[in-house]
């Protein structure tokens, strides 16, 4: 057996014994040419860190370099770190990945009482609940006054979009069921569990998935994004509120901070099968990560853009809070993450024993997307190409088009409406698994409130007929238009919403949501 295992790992080393030539000075001069703020890299071969480092700054008009200990927002790629601390639960007995959500969360309701009943952990992870893109996000985005427990309660007045187990549909609040799962079956938070028996005995030492915790460290990357123009992304680079993310609720999808030295380190361990680098010790078992790693539900291939036609895979599904894809004939288990003023993507080539890391405090995706092919370019031993400058036209192409798309409709808006009094628009608007809206008037006009989420108002503009458009304060955040719908009688029915950008992020699911008027109290 011992040969065996001294074989396979002969066969699994990498062709290439270092990351690309001249490769800090490729980073540098893609990192100026987009204008990103900065980045931090990491590359693990053969179980040996060959690069853990950063580039730029850690905040725009400040000297503070990022160092490989700067901690970066890592969005979705989070997911597999609560897909980790499930794990461990399933190593010690207390749970098994197919036990029904109901067996440990006993007042744990989904829309649909049948999958209530049948729901399993191991469905909380794979995005095939029957929710759609994006179900329940705007109760954590950008910020949410729900406690993860009230989140995951109103789950229950959540539609579905399709059949249970029938359709892949990226979801976040699902995660933050298995959070709080994580807590009902150890007792602690799933921040506290994540620290205590994942970051902890994986030899992660800046890594923290609490933002008290983040915020007295100094040596954080601060967020940058393109906003405030006709559609998010286009603009000059500046600095955003760092507080202003993912609410803590869904934490479990996307709330963690970490180094390239603490991503190295678990690169590392996933490229190992769980067992951690310089010990006889595992963070999980061979069997548990065997399981993270197993495709459960298939993704659907769509044609890549022009110029983008190599990348695209021959199958792609998803697994344990990792996507496992082909490129160039190879299987590649990686993941991306976005939360306001961060990218990043996590990457491993298990045949040949390679991973790599990619964060920026910034939303430069075509930085994050064209080194992330060139990387898999370079240890695939594939011929080298500008990945870089194909992603940066696509997506000038993608803002460029929403742009002109937002600039036409709002041109030419018929000139008619409203049909009311704008006093008759006023009033209190409930959506069930939402909350509310509150619609106000004052000498300027008319406000809106969503108390849901903290800060998140602003004024509504006539657009045509009984359509406004809320010109939210924060320009962080995606406008919707506001469309009241009237009865007979002339009265508010309903309230309906959709963004005005045609490329807005899929979290802001404003048509989700269907407002009525609120009962009033008695």
């Amino acid at each position: 057996m011992k040969r065996l295992l001294i074989a396979a790992a002969l066969f699994a080393a990498p062709l290439h014994a270092a990351p690309p030539a001249a490769f800090d000075a490729r980073v540098e001069s893609l990192r100026q040419a987009a204008g990103a703020t900065g980045l931090a890299i990491a590359i693990v071969e053969d179980g040996q860190v060959t690069l853990a480092k950063g580039y730029g700054v850690r905040k725009l008009g400040e000297p503070a370099k990022v160092d490989a200990e700067t901690l970066f927002m890592i969005g979705s790629t989070g997911k597999a770190f609560t897909s980790a601390a499930l794990a461990t639960l399933v190593d010690a007995g207390k749970i098994g990945w197919d036990d029904r959500v109901i067996d440990h969360m006993p007042w744990f309701q989904m829309y649909d009482p049948w999958v209530t009943r049948e729901i399993t952990i191991r469905d909380l992870l794979v995005h095939r609940s029957g929710l759609g893109l994006g179900a329940g996000d705007l109760l954590s985005v950008p910020r949410g006054s729900l406690t993860r427990k009230q989140t995951v309660e109103r789950l229950r007045y959540i539609k579905p979009a399709t059949s249970f187990r029938s359709r892949y549909a990226y979801d976040n609040i699902l995660y933050g069921v298995a959070g709080q799962l994580i807590e009902e079956v150890s007792g602690q938070r799933w921040e506290d569990y994540v620290r205590d028996h994942v970051f902890a005995p994986a030899g992660m030492k800046h890594s923290t998935s609490d933002n008290d915790r983040r915020f007295a460290i100094a040596n954080r990357a601060h967020p940058h994004g393109r906003t405030g123009g006709v559609v998010r992304g286009l603009g000059e680079q500046r600095v955003l509120d760092e507080r202003d993310e993912l609410g803590r609720a869904l934490a479990p999808a996307g709330l963690i901070a970490s180094s390239a030295t603490d991503l190295a380190r678990w690169l590392q361990i996933q490229l190992a099968q769980g067992a951690v680098p310089g010990s006889d010790k595992r963070l999980f078992s061979e069997a548990a990560a065997a399981e993270m790693w197993k495709p459960v539900q298939v993704q659907p291939i769509n044609p890549a853009p022009p110029g983008l036609e190599g990348m695209a895979p021959n199958f792609q599904a998803y697994a344990l809070g990792w996507e496992v894809r082909d490129y160039r004939g190879a299987k590649i288990v990686w993941h991306a993450g976005g939360v306001f003023g961060f990218v990043t993507s996590v990457v491993m080539i298990p045949e040949k024993n390679v991973g790599f890391a990619i964060t920026l405090n910034s939303e430069d995706s075509d930085v994050r997307l064209g080194l992330m092919y060139e990387l898999l370019d370079h240890y695939l031993d594939a011929p080298r190409q500008d990945w870089p400058a194909r992603f940066s036209k696509f997506l000038d192409e993608r803002l460029a088009a929403g742009k002109a798309a937002v600039e036409q409709t709002m041109a030419t808006p018929a000139a008619v409406g409203p049909s009311l009094p704008l006093d008759r628009y006023v009033g209190t608007y409930t959506d069930a698994w939402y909350g509310d809206i509150v619609v106000a008037r004052d000498a300027q006009g008319l406000t809106i409130d969503f108390t849901t989420t903290p800060d998140m108002k602003g004024r509504l503009k006539h657009h045509q007929y009984d359509s406004f458009v809320a010109e939210l304060t924060d320009p962080n955040l995606e406008r919707p238009y506001v469309t009241f719908s009237l009865g007979a009688e002339g009265k508010v029915e309903r309230v309906t919403m959709k963004p005005v950008s045609p490329i807005a992020d899929f979290s802001f699911n404003y048509r989700d949501l269907l407002f009525t008027p609120a009962t009033p109290k008695k």
